[in-house]
């Protein structure tokens, strides 16, 4: 855990009644991610977010906002790369509630596990594929240079065919 960020909260402790409210500016401890084999992190190891809860008539409404950086290899050409992102989640806790829908799975026992929400909301904003650049060409199948660098049209490579389709070649199909 990092000195100063906060991993969970008690919602029982802030003793707000029913309608009332309260907005927090914290510091998250915030765990990296292994995505397709490659590590990614958070730079400093910690997310400032913003934590508004709303106290209901039997439990609790949370809205959780922040934003950052992840940091790691682009996924087609693996080049270093920095991807910032905006982070907007929201939870509903009503503990004596039997709709599922209605509890949160990261409220157990009045106390919020804000560091697996902002590491799981963050997840779910991340889209499915980290480029360097919108444009990413990725790498070279035949040589591995990345295409981002080269002028496509001096990087050639000699055609080479597939061994296993040697006999193929050797039909004659004339008839």
């Amino acid at each position: 855990m990092v000195a100063g960020a906060l991993n969970t909260i008690d919602l029982d402790r802030l003793a707000l009644k029913a309608g009332q409210g309260r907005r927090m500016d914290l510091a998250v401890a915030a765990e990296g991610y292994t995505l397709g084999g490659q590590d990614y992190a958070i730079p400093g190891d910690e997310l400032a977010v913003r934590l508004e809860i709303s106290r209901t008539a039997s439990g609790h409404a949370l809205h959780l906002t922040f934003r950052g950086a992840l940091t790691g290899p682009c996924m087609r050409c693996l080049a270093d790369s920095r991807f910032e992102f905006d982070v907007e989640a929201r939870e509903v806790d009503q503990p004596g509630s039997a709709d599922e829908e209605l509890r949160s799975p990261y409220v157990d026992g009045g106390v919020l596990d804000l560091a697996a929400w902002a590491h799981d909301a963050l997840a779910l904003t991340l889209p499915q594929t980290l480029l360097c650049r919108e444009d990413c060409r990725g790498l070279c199948p035949v040589c591995g240079v990345s295409l981002n660098d080269v002028d496509p049209d001096q990087h050639v490579h000699e055609e080479q065919l597939d061994p296993r389709w040697a006999k193929l070649r050797e039909l004659r199909l004339d008839g």
